[in-house]
């Protein structure tokens, strides 16, 4: 940790678990999950995109990722899953992955972060958190020069999500250059397959309807445990406040199509968000 503090470096938490730790392992899977995935990439607002490890959800996570032009800017809003001690933490430093070292785009955070107390400059909450992390590989690779603002969130009542959404939508305006928002999250959590289908439905309705306060009310009411859903809440809430949007669902599957067990899955969303 104290490695960590000293060199403004973010390292990795979880490659070896979800992800190649080795360049040369972790290149070629990438390359391999992209060429499955041909498409003609577009400038876009926003994506959801999967967070689990690359066997379950890489594929999906490549196949929403090239549908978008990846622009210098991306910022990359995820749940915790480890707790903050705030609404939302953003990470100021240098993070690392076996691909390389991707800085922050500090002048943005700064903005964003004299925008609203509810976001604070917290590195400890995104010391061990996966969701973001593993979003990472795939933009280096589709983009060397990349520049990041990573942003958790905690399970905030809506009023905040749509304080948070403000900030950011505001922040997007005042930026030169594009802006991707990656919303990280997976769907329904350890159900039969077929429960996790019928419960993901409602809350992909919502995310396909252009309905964030719908997605968030939806996924409370039903207990759906789509664990970024107040991530993906904010998300849209940003970049309806800057344009007309078209949602496009790209993928939908669950664990259990790598390992096989259909009683017991986690299931995985793709969506791309653009100019409507």
């Amino acid at each position: 940790m104290q490695r960590q503090m000293t060199e403004n470096i973010r390292h990795p938490a979880v490659a070896g678990l979800f992800y190649p730790d080795d360049a040369r392992q972790l290149r070629p899977m990438l390359a391999g999950f992209f060429s499955a995935s041909p498409a003609t990439p577009r400038q876009a607002l926003a994506l959801l995109c999967p967070h689990a490890g690359y066997v379950y959800s890489g594929a999906l996570a490549a196949a929403v990722l090239a549908q978008a032009e990846i622009p210098e800017r991306v910022i990359l809003l995820g749940p915790t899953h480890h707790g903050l001690s705030a609404a939302a933490a953003a990470s100021l430093a240098t993070w690392r992955t076996p691909l390389g070292d991707t800085p922050t785009d500090g002048d943005f955070l700064a903005r964003l972060l004299a925008k609203t107390p509810l976001i604070v400059h917290d590195e400890a909450g995104h010391r061990r958190e996966h969701c973001l992390e593993t979003q990472l590989p795939f933009l280096q690779y589709l983009r060397e020069d990349l520049r990041i603002a990573p942003l958790l969130v905690s399970a905030i009542p809506f009023d905040e999500c749509q304080e948070i959404a403000v900030a950011l939508a505001e922040t997007i305006r005042q930026s030169s250059g594009q802006t991707l928002i990656v919303a990280s999250s997976d769907m329904s959590h350890y159900l039969a397959r077929k429960e996790a289908a019928r419960l993901d439905t409602m809350a992909l309705e919502r995310v396909l309807s252009l309905d964030p306060k719908g997605l968030y009310k939806i996924c409370l009411e039903k207990n759906i445990s789509m664990c970024g859903f107040v991530a993906v809440t904010i998300a849209m809430l940003a970049i309806l406040a800057n344009s007309r949007v078209a949602a496009r669902l790209i993928g939908y599957t669950d664990s259990g199509a790598a390992s096989g067990d259909m009683e017991r899955v986690v299931a995985y969303a793709g969506v791309v968000f653009r100019n409507g």
